[in-house]
């Protein structure tokens, strides 16, 4: 009898607890293999780079690279990669972001389990999907909002990738020579970064690009209270 083929899924998710029931609950799925967990965003573009899963589940607010860059990435190095956004966050701005970026779905943290199984076979597939509560919202919305696949329209992003990078990396409270030394480029090209920053959201200090960061999700909201 011919095996049935398994939709290999990698986890990118930073809380270790949240991963472990992510995993419990596919294991449990007869079609669904974890290959992988990242804890990082730098973890989830490497690992995919080399393990080539058919899906990735990915967090949105995660350390070094958020997911949703790490989806831009991941997308740049592997084109038709299956990205599966899975937050907390539900707001439209996420959303159209994530599809903007090349996700090709997104479930709300609050989400019944078992869409998450059903989610992840559809986007194997090549088919979109949202958890109800945002497929609603968007039904609602004129259908100008989405394209041929029924995804939302994305504006366009006002940050290149590497700003996005170097945003976060100033928010998590990382140093021009930190940041240089993750990145792999030079202390002035740091700082010309976060000069064009500050320029484009005219925004004059760490403290509120900070703000901007974690408004953006980017990074967790806890780093609020390193905010003096």
């Amino acid at each position: 009898m011919k095996s049935i083929k398994r939709i290999t899924v990698l986890l990118a998710e930073d809380h270790m607890i949240v991963r472990e029931g992510l995993r419990k609950l596919l294991e449990s799925e007869s079609d669904i293999e974890i290959v992988g967990e990242a804890a990082t965003g730098r973890q989830a573009v490497e690992m995919t780079r080399k393990l080539r899963p058919s899906v990735i589940v990915m967090d949105v607010a995660m350390p070094l690279l958020n997911g949703l860059d790490a989806t831009r990435q991941i997308r740049q190095i592997i084109p038709d990669a299956k990205v599966l956004i899975l937050s907390a966050h539900s707001d439209d701005a996420y959303v159209e972001r994530a599809t903007a970026l090349g996700a090709s779905g997104y479930l709300i943290k609050q989400t019944s389990a078992h869409f998450l199984s059903e989610a992840i076979r559809e986007v194997q597939k090549g088919n979109a999907f949202f958890s109800p509560s945002i497929a609603k919202r968007f039904r609602r919305q004129n259908q100008k909002s989405l394209d041929r696949k029924g995804r939302p329209k994305a504006k366009a992003a006002l940050l290149s990738s590497r700003e996005t990078e170097v945003l976060q990396l100033i928010a998590e409270g990382e140093a021009n020579k930190q940041i240089a030394a993750e990145l792999g480029i030079s202390i002035k090209t740091v700082e010309k970064h976060r000069d064009h920053l500050m320029r484009k959201l005219d925004i004059h200090d760490t403290a509120s690009l900070t703000r901007y960061a974690i408004a953006a999700g980017l990074v967790e909201s806890t780093v609020q209270l390193t905010i003096v």
